[in-house]
């Protein structure tokens, strides 16, 4: 990514909001699809604002839109999916990092250290991979069942692997015996 769309922060006013709309195409398009390892990238929008939040902090809220293009993870088909979420960021002055090695971030965190300049393209990028599915499927593909075993023999099924299957089985002999 280029850093055209860098903002330095010092350079950012801190009475008004500074708008940004990003609508990449081209090239930009086709590096960004090949990053996400994506089939299809199309309609890539990020529309927000910077403001200043408190003296020395930073807020950046916009939204972000997509037609992403997946291989199916069944069938390997392409699935479109729409991507149309909002996203924020915090970038905080006094970041302080957590001094213990064990320590988790929250998964919803949205706050970063503040840096001389604040990048709305990277972070286009980021909250796109991060919305995209995990596991694409095509409509009304599901995950089969598949039977492996050597040639001549019975496949192991998940209903033989259930606990009690074998329990129940014998319990039903039993019944026929009495």
């Amino acid at each position: 990514m280029s850093n055209q769309t860098s903002l330095r922060v010092a350079d950012l006013p801190q009475n008004a909001p500074t708008p940004f709309e990003l609508r990449p195409t081209g090239d930009a398009l086709e590096a960004i699809k090949q990053e996400l390892g994506l089939l299809g990238l199309r309609k890539l929008s990020f529309v927000g604002e910077l403001r200043a939040q408190g003296k020395r902090d930073w807020m950046l809220s916009g939204k972000l839109g997509a037609t992403v293009i997946q291989p199916c993870v069944v069938t390997l088909e392409p699935v479109t999916t729409r991507i149309d979420t909002p996203v924020s960021r915090v970038f905080v002055a006094d970041w302080s990092d957590p001094e213990e090695p064990e320590f988790e971030i929250p998964e919803d965190d949205e706050t970063e250290p503040l840096g001389p300049e604040i990048d709305p393209a990277l972070i286009m990028v980021e909250a796109l991979s991060l919305a995209l599915p995990q596991y694409p499927r095509k409509d009304g593909v599901e995950l089969g069942q598949i039977d492996y075993t050597e040639p001549g023999k019975q496949a192991l099924t998940d209903e033989d692997v259930k606990p009690f299957a074998g329990l129940a089985g014998l319990r039903d002999a039993m019944k026929k015996d009495e």
